[in-house]
């Protein structure tokens, strides 16, 4: 095989793994944000009293992300050892499509039948995003990761906004908006399955080493890892910090993600403009991404960090006043305005302070621990709203997990920290 076709093969298997990303984020954009929140709350458990189906869709969050948090490290262990991370993937990949496609029979009245499919549904897009990320390595290489993780991550936010742009155009024009809706959940569905054979047929499965095999079974091997990861970021002082900020501010950002329709909803806002709202920051969120990244060069990557906090703690307070869809409009293209690059630069600040020789130990323990402080948020939504008959409140309450994550990220010393790994690598 010469150098050309090695090339042209190395470029088909690296378009195949991000086209996973354009994929299955369909998921999260029409399942977890869009579509289904607000059909949960308006026939799945629109005859349920109050703000009940806000309580129990906060709940029902809840449920999926501690399940999720649980098998999380018991699949890196299984990534890391099995030598079967493909067909994992495939595996947790057809459990989240299948579940997806029976929210077809969701109809009015099946609150616990729609959280139950949500529930299994999010497991397949968690997991199968857990062995998604550890092929990552296998497919860039050291040299073009960044890049690479980028492109998927920018494929994820197009795909997910055209498949939302061709729904929010069927719910539009059907006049049955309900089988609209649930047809809608079936597209999510064909659009997983449709552009996972890319994947299928170009992505190789990783070669296992000798040094990732672990002794025990693989549930002791997974919690043991967690731990060993966790006693050796505490030797890095300004890195544990920023950890900390982090698991807090995106807690409450990954509950504005996951609350904003349903509490929309609950106000009376329509369904076309909650979820039309949601589709202009999926395509509002992609070139700010790119102008935090330039703001990064200019200010610092905290700086700009911290920006978008105060941009998130403002969005907060105006959700509380919020009465009608041009308020949740604007309130939506703010947060376009800082999605993308608060979190991408989360990555990239955190990536900065690693010792480069722990970067997949390190980012393997980053995205699960997100995950388990993300349940925080969501809960706290949903407890609020139950003792206070509202979601006004709750929605105004997510503002100290902004203002807490930034007074602890202004005490991260960022050249320290960097400085610090650095000694480390060297020793």
């Amino acid at each position: 095989m010469n150098d050309n076709t090695v090339a042209k093969t190395k470029k088909k298997e690296v378009l195949s793994w991000c086209l996973y990303d354009w994929a299955y984020s369909s998921f999260a954009t029409i399942v977890i944000s869009a579509v289904l929140p607000v059909y949960y709350s308006q026939i799945a458990a629109g005859d349920l009293p109050g703000n009940a189906a806000t309580i129990y869709w906060g709940y029902t969050t809840v449920i999926a992300l501690i399940v999720s948090v649980l098998l999380a490290p018991v699949m890196g262990a299984v990534a890391d050892i099995s030598g079967i991370k493909k067909k994992f993937l495939l595996i947790f990949a057809a459990i989240g499509i299948f579940s997806t496609s029976l929210l077809y029979y969701v109809t009015s009245g099946d609150w616990l039948l729609a959280s139950l499919l949500f529930v299994f549904g999010n497991i397949g897009f968690s997991m199968s995003e857990v062995f998604y990320n550890s092929i990552l390595p296998s497919v860039a290489g050291p040299e073009a990761i960044d890049r690479v993780s980028v492109k998927g991550y920018a494929l994820g936010y197009l795909g997910g906004g055209i498949l939302l742009a061709l729904d929010i155009g069927l719910i539009q024009f059907m006049p049955d908006k309900a089988l609209a809706t649930r047809i809608s959940f079936i597209t999510v569905s064909i659009w997983w399955a449709v552009f996972t054979i890319p994947f299928i047929l170009n992505v190789r499965e990783p070669a296992v080493t000798n040094r990732n095999r672990l002794d025990g079974n693989v549930l002791t091997a997974g919690f043991k890892r967690l731990s060993h990861t966790f006693s050796e970021l505490r030797e890095y002082r300004e890195l544990f910090l920023f950890l900390a900020a982090f698991w807090i501010y995106n807690d409450g950002i990954g509950t504005i993600i996951k609350m904003a329709t349903i509490y929309g909803a609950e106000i009376g806002i329509s369904q076309t403009a909650l979820i039309g709202a949601l589709l202009m920051t999926q395509f509002v969120g992609i070139p700010f991404s790119f102008a935090f990244g330039k703001l990064a060069r200019l200010i610092g990557a905290k700086n700009s960090i911290m920006l978008g906090l105060f941009v998130y703690t403002v969005i907060s307070i105006g959700s509380y006043f919020m009465e009608t869809a041009l308020h949740f409009f604007i309130l939506a293209f703010l947060v376009g305005t800082v999605q993308g690059g608060t979190q991408a630069l989360s990555r990239s600040l955190y990536g900065s302070m690693l010792p480069k020789e722990k970067t997949a130990e390190f980012f393997g323990f980053y995205g699960m621990s997100s995950k388990f402080a993300g349940i925080v948020g969501p809960l706290v939504f949903a407890v609020v709203s139950q003792l206070a008959g509202t979601s006004r409140l709750s929605i105004f309450s997510l503002i100290v997990f902004f203002i807490a994550g930034a007074l602890i990220l202004h005490r991260v010393d960022v050249e320290k920290g960097v400085r610090a790994s650095l000694g480390k690598s060297l020793v």
